[in-house]
């Protein structure tokens, strides 16, 4: 007789048996599909519908073996894992839920309730399961960028923002803003959030008519063309990215704005003009802390005295300690690997102490972390949608990965372990006054 049936009678019951166990202790509120189509509740009010798939036993063999974030991700990316009955973003919401059971208990208590010892028993079957390939393209080089001969300032933003316009224009508004939002009421949209981000940076910058204004990092060029189009200045933008560089330019053509616009494919580093008002909109976290100080000092010397500077960039929370800040986590593992490499989060105190230390005075600094929260949310979403097109563009694989990526940015925001901050600062050249406004009044007529 053939024991196959056997073998996978034995690894279903062992699964049943691990999954019976995590209902019990955990009493959560959705439920898991095994490879036989069987739906295992766990939690007494699981719904049905709203389910984790696991292909085969191979799959749960190779996370029982290695438990890691990047593990789980990968099997998802690859197809192993998948979520069913709702979006990623409502599914995740539907896992953090607990039952009567568990509601008052930690999650770092909750892990240590569930016995490992007899997950480990039910495990050791699975020791002999198949491994489950799961190749995906990761960065070729240092992803964490720590160490500065390795650096490679090109490869880390072609790697993430080349994979094409097309792919972000599936989930981006028309202006192809790829920064948080400004939501002056929850309930706005997308594209009105945008606008009223790039108007509310240009009232931050206090563009006047005929200004020289410089965008390090200008994207698609949503910023210089508004600032030129509704604030009359002459604005420069420059990316490292060959495909926004190539969007950028047909955008300022298509508007009509090449006697106020121009659009460089270069490092900032390689400017020498002089600037009225300077912004970084969502670039300072790929210049890593170590050269802070070298990134401010050149943004000054390019700065007019009193001219006026905007540092936009996502955070991190500061640590008890500098070694626990510095400690890479999982999930930072993860992006730094799949999506950003070479990316470094600060805390915002470092980075208005370095501004300050390169001879800048901090004028304003604005928290946005809900604003950031909802747009990936909408992000995530509006790729959800267009799932079809963006396999199209980009592969499965990858669009699962953006998937995962997009939701876990939008609850890390929402949660607070991500922050962003708007930074309002001048050149301080030499002593008096700094000639900005007496109030914010302006900012919101």
């Amino acid at each position: 007789m053939d024991s196959k049936p056997n073998q996978d009678d034995k690894y279903l019951q062992a699964a049943r048996r691990i999954f019976n166990h995590i209902a019990e202790v955990a009493d959560l509120h959705f439920s898991v599909r095994l490879w036989d189509g069987a739906i295992v509740p766990l939690g007494d009010h699981a719904n049905p519908e709203i389910y984790i798939s696991i292909r085969n036993p191979g799959v749960l063999g190779t996370v029982l073996r290695r438990p890691t974030l990047e593990n789980i991700l990968l099997q998802y990316a690859t197809g192993g894992i998948d979520f069913h009955g709702t979006d990623v973003i409502s599914f995740y919401e539907v896992l953090r839920q607990r039952g009567k059971r568990s509601s008052g208990i930690s999650s770092k208590r909750l892990k240590k309730t569930i016995s490992k010892s007899y997950i480990l028993r039910q495990a050791l079957l699975f020791l002999f399961a198949p491994k489950e390939s799961t190749q995906y393209d990761s960065f070729s080089g240092d992803e964490t960028g720590r160490k500065q001969i390795s650096r490679n300032e090109t490869s880390f933003i072609r790697f993430h923002y080349d994979i094409s316009n097309e792919f972000y224009r599936l989930f981006l508004d028309p202006e192809m803003q790829y920064s948080c939002g400004y939501f002056t009421d929850w309930s706005n949209s997308l594209e009105q959030a945008q606008h009223d981000k790039l108007e509310m940076i240009c009232r931050k910058l206090r563009l006047q008519p005929g200004d020289r204004f410089l965008d390090i990092g200008c994207g698609w060029g949503g910023l210089v063309c508004h600032a030129a189009k509704h604030f009359n200045v002459l604005a420069h933008g420059v990316t490292l990215s060959q495909e926004q560089f190539d969007f950028a330019q047909a955008k300022v053509k298509k508007l009509g704005l090449e006697d106020r616009v121009t659009v460089e494919l270069c490092d900032y580093r390689e400017l020498n003009s002089e600037y009225d008002k300077i912004s970084s909109i969502g670039m300072y976290e790929h210049v890593g802390i170590d050269n802070y100080p070298d990134y401010f000092k050149k943004v000054r010397s390019l700065l007019r005295d009193r001219g006026v500077f905007l540092n936009h960039g996502i955070t991190r929370r500061a640590k008890a300690s500098k070694r626990r800040f510095n400690r890479i986590t999982p999930g930072r593992r993860f992006i730094l690997k799949y999506i950003f490499p070479g990316s470094e989060l600060d805390h915002i105190g470092h980075s208005l102490e370095v501004m300050e230390a390169c001879k800048f005075e901090i004028h304003d600094v604005e928290a946005w972390r809900e604003h950031y929260g909802l747009t990936s949310r909408i992000w995530c979403q509006r790729l959800e949608e267009n799932r079809e097109q963006a396999i199209a563009l980009v592969g499965e694989e990858r669009y699962r990965m953006w998937i995962a990526y997009l939701a876990g940015v939008s609850f890390a925001f929402h949660d607070g372990s991500l922050l962003i901050f708007q930074t309002v600062a001048t050149k301080h050249g030499r002593k008096g006054p700094s000639t900005m406004p007496p109030s914010r009044e302006d900012l919101y007529v």
